[in-house]
């Protein structure tokens, strides 16, 4: 074994540079969720020139490529990348900044997109070492609903052939590269959206006996379902980690001008599917009511979101394994539960999956500004661990 990890570590040190050249480009060039059709090509050309084959068209820009070892039929196991880039504008100045006005990587997906190709090219060159064969899933849409992964999983990716396990690594600025973090059970929350419409009476705001508020209306409901929901919540499942949170109200009147409507928006995440489907029941239930008995009414709309992510057990244990192999103890570190969301889910919920972190900041402590920020940007050594780490756990998987 320790020959071929000396082979994998060797093969990712190689291909650093090409690995880096395939996550500037990608940077360089981001796209929205679902309009990714200059990436699916630009990942498809970097396949080609692997020599792997693959098929497009998953959900339009969605990639899957298959590399087949000794005995292919044997065993099945799919790694997934995202592609899809952030409304954001980057401010950070790099030779590969976005060319795109307004839309930049600011989650790490070109990161993943890159480890992906490098470990295709490293698997692919030792595919006579593994018996089986490697599934390479490039996935659109996971930054919006319905999700990329929910719209390939219904278009038949996990057919042809079904994979028995299922990878994927995201992006961690709180650990330096080199390192990688693994949780066990349930990591990530589902993820709802809340979109809440009061109708009041709007009005002079000196008559108040002429208008129905639906600004004090909407704050009842507010401060009503932060009262009443974790009560509700603990009659049901107590220990399960729930966040609901609003983030916006609008109601546009004056100082002197009551207006007709309020809209209100937030989000609900939990890991329980039954409390989260009961929730949605209660808290639109208590809002109309409340909304009623004030004389006004209540619209409460949940746009159901992601699923909560649970990493398999045997599966991550075996994955942490893996990696302390490679990577040794001290540079694998253990998670804890998040309450972001991640489209990864859907796949948790189909087949034993593994959902790890790719330490991204420098040893020096640069590089720790947070995803989704507009100068977010990492380490690179860090590519040279993400694709030789996932070669390597693939290879575990497969065996020889």
């Amino acid at each position: 074994m320790s020959d071929l990890i000396d082979s994998i570590k060797q093969l990712a040190k190689s291909s650093l540079a090409k690995t880096i050249a395939y996550r500037r480009h990608l940077h360089a060039h981001p796209e929205l969720s679902f309009e990714e059709f200059n990436t699916s090509a630009y990942i498809c050309a970097a396949l080609d020139e692997l020599k792997i084959p693959y098929k497009t068209g998953f959900v339009k820009t969605g990639i899957v490529a298959l590399i087949e070892g000794k005995n292919p039929a044997k065993k099945t196991v799919a790694l997934r990348a995202d592609m899809d880039a952030l409304p954001i504008t980057e401010t950070g100045e790099t030779e590969y900044k976005s060319k795109n006005s307004g839309v930049m990587h600011a989650c790490g997906h070109d990161v993943h997109s890159a480890s992906l190709l490098g470990a295709a090219g490293i698997l692919n060159q030792l595919r006579d070492r593994f018996e089986g064969t490697v599934k390479l899933i490039f996935q659109p849409g996971e930054e919006k609903l319905p999700g990329g992964a929910s719209l390939m999983i219904a278009e038949g990716v996990l057919n042809h052939p079904s994979p028995e396990a299922i990878f994927a690594q995201h992006v961690f600025p709180s650990l330096p590269a080199g390192k990688v973090g693994f949780r066990s059970g349930m990591y990530m929350a589902s993820t709802d959206e809340l979109y809440i419409t009061i109708k009041g009476k709007g009005g002079h705001a000196a008559m108040p006996q002429d208008y129905v508020n639906p600004i004090i209306v909407g704050s009842t409901i507010i401060t009503a379902l932060h009262a009443l929901f974790m009560e509700e919540k603990t009659k049901i499942t107590p220990a399960v980690p729930t966040v609901l949170a609003f983030g916006r109200i609008e109601g546009l009147g004056a100082t002197n001008v009551i207006p007709d409507t309020v809209h209100i928006q937030g989000t609900f995440r939990t890991m329980h599917e039954e409390w989260r489907e009961k929730a949605h029941v209660f808290m639109k239930s208590t809002a109309e009511t409340l909304a009623k008995e004030m004389g006004a009414v209540c619209d409460f709309e949940v746009r159901k979101g992601y699923p909560y992510l649970i990493n398999h057990p045997d599966l991550t244990g075996r994955a942490q394994a893996a990696a302390e192999e490679f990577l040794g103890k001290e540079n694998v570190t253990q998670l804890d539960m998040r309450m972001t969301a991640e489209d990864f889910a859907y796949f948790s919920q189909q087949l034993p999956a593994c959902f790890y972190r790719l330490g991204t900041a420098s040893p020096d402590g640069r590089f720790t500004k947070g995803v989704h920020t507009s100068d977010f940007d990492i380490d690179e050594n860090a590519l040279e661990t993400g694709m030789g780490l996932l070669a390597w756990i693939t290879y575990k998987e497969l065996g020889c």
